[in-house]
């Protein structure tokens, strides 16, 4: 079971997830409707929200954490070659570019948790 502290933490993740989900989708769907290919758009999308996310991260979530920028945008290279190979998997069976991006992002939610939990946003003390 997990302790009260750790639940309201996953919920903050979360919400802070909704609003970087809907910063960087609309990102990547503005671009889509400007003509760029899902994967310029995606590369773009990327590294315009990984300032965002940083902030809403460190400031909403992970409050309790040292410094992280060195981490973070290190985490972040290596989220997005996964994000990158999860949609070029997700678009060889869905051929929209929007759904596809969708897809893509919902799954690595969990993965990105646990790489800002354990690597990244590490407490003040350790």
């Amino acid at each position: 079971m997990i302790g009260r502290e750790r639940r309201l933490e996953i919920v903050r993740y979360l919400a802070a997830g909704v609003a970087n989900t809907a910063f960087g989708y609309g990102l990547y769907a503005g671009l889509i409707w400007l003509g760029f290919d899902r994967y310029g758009a995606q590369a773009l999308g990327y590294v315009l929200g990984t300032g965002f996310n940083y902030f809403t991260y460190s400031r909403h979530v992970f409050t309790n954490a040292g410094p992280a920028r060195l981490r973070f945008a290190i985490s972040y290279a290596v989220n997005y070659i996964v994000n990158l190979a999860g949609l070029r998997l997700v678009s060889s069976f869905v051929p929209d570019p929007y759904l596809a991006g969708g897809i893509t992002t919902l799954t690595v939610v969990v993965f990105n948790y646990l790489v800002l939990k354990r690597l990244v946003f590490r407490s003040k003390g350790a």
